[in-house]
């Protein structure tokens, strides 16, 4: 991540806007609820290292990341805080144990692996973290495997279950509420169960973004918050800051009449009978500009305008319709921020705003203001 706003293409991250939203979610909680931000997957296409340190520095308690390689790359780039590991699989305890991370452990294998690597290193009490499953059937424990669970962790010194998660796959749907709140009473119910067994109360957490806004009241020991953090709301009427903004600056500009014929691959863009000015920008699918946004499905902003695509989107580059707008090589046009925001670009895509964000690859440097 960079300083150098002269950047060719560029994501900006609005630090104000990010502790702006912090601010905001940590205003739900009670003073003791512990907060633990997600930053996997480059921080939801934000970047990892100085994302991580932005909320180290702003309080948060936890950390938590997809794969223990983004554990490594936070360790390595100074960050001190506990980090979670949602997906440790079974073949990098090592680095885990030696990076101190702290593995989410979703069935008896994962953890009996580790604990085999534990004892074989002669570590005791490592802390780790128990994933319910409570409806999501993604990972987890299922209900009927909980006492053979408790049966292996009362016998097993090299572990300490630091905490107990589950996961709500609905928490934005009010439609789904019913739904929700049976996952958090069947989460209740089995890390009770858990804990007594245990003879110690680990910390509990099952809120996500959309749970800390519409169910704090169970908010426990620690919520887990990800895509609010990013600037995306389950709540309408709640404006939360955009924190990245895509910008790139234009390559060339070309002013066609009808006899030039048409406008990139396929052939799909048209020039209009009265001509149409192009500008040639430096981003393409590679970069995160879906072609599914191409030919006209979406416009940038340059300038104060909007100007729609024209043609297919190429791999590094793609054009736009700038004809009447005031522009010159050099200006910047800007793919997503405040305006067009994310959640449009998403619409028109039928996606997501998380697969809009972590589209932008990493050649695309960050940069924080």
């Amino acid at each position: 991540m960079g300083t150098n706003t002269d950047d060719f293409s560029r994501l900006e991250i609005n630090l104000e806007g990010c502790l702006q939203n912090y601010r905001y979610f940590r205003s739900r909680l009670k003073d003791s609820t512990k907060m633990l931000v997600l930053v996997k997957a480059n921080a939801y296409g934000h970047g990892a290292v100085e994302f991580a340190s932005i909320m180290e520095k702003a309080g948060a308690d936890y950390l938590a990341v997809a794969y223990p390689v983004e554990g490594t790359e936070l360790r390595k780039a100074g960050i001190r805080l506990p980090i979670m590991v949602l997906t440790s699989g079974t073949d990098f305890f090592n680095e885990i144990v030696d990076d101190a991370l702290e593995p989410g452990i979703p069935n008896l294998y994962t953890l009996k692996a580790l604990c085999k690597v534990l004892a074989e290193r002669g570590i005791k009490d490592y802390p780790v973290h128990i994933k319910l499953d409570t409806g999501m059937h993604r990972l987890g424990f299922m209900t009927s495997e909980l006492g053979e669970l408790s049966e292996f962790l009362s016998d097993c010194p090299f572990v300490r279950v630091k905490s107990v998660y589950s996961h709500l796959a609905a928490a934005e749907d009010p439609e789904s509420d019913d739904f929700s709140l049976g996952q958090i009473r069947m989460f209740m119910r089995n890390a009770d169960s858990l804990s007594s067994a245990l003879g110690y109360r680990p910390l509990y957490h099952i809120l996500n973004s959309a749970g800390i806004e519409r169910f704090p009241q169970y908010q426990f020991d620690m919520v887990r918050l990800g895509i609010g953090i990013y600037g995306v709301s389950a709540l309408e009427g709640v404006s939360l800051a955009p924190v990245a903004s895509f910008k790139c600056k234009i390559l060339q500009i070309k002013h066609l009449s009808p006899e030039d014929g048409t406008i990139g691959y396929g052939r799909h863009g048209k020039i209009s009978p009265s001509g149409t000015t192009i500008a040639t920008i430096p981003v393409g699918y590679a970069d995160g500009i879906d072609r599914h946004l191409g030919c006209g499905r979406c416009s940038f902003m340059l300038n104060g305008k909007r100007v729609p695509t024209i043609g297919n989107i190429c791999m590094d580059m793609c054009m736009l319709d700038i004809t009447g707008v005031e522009a010159a090589v050099g200006d910047t046009v800007t793919i997503f921020g405040e305006e067009p925001t994310i959640g449009e670009l998403a619409s028109i895509l039928g996606t997501i705003p998380y697969e809009i964000l972590t589209s932008v690859p990493r050649r695309i440097e960050r940069v924080v203001l």
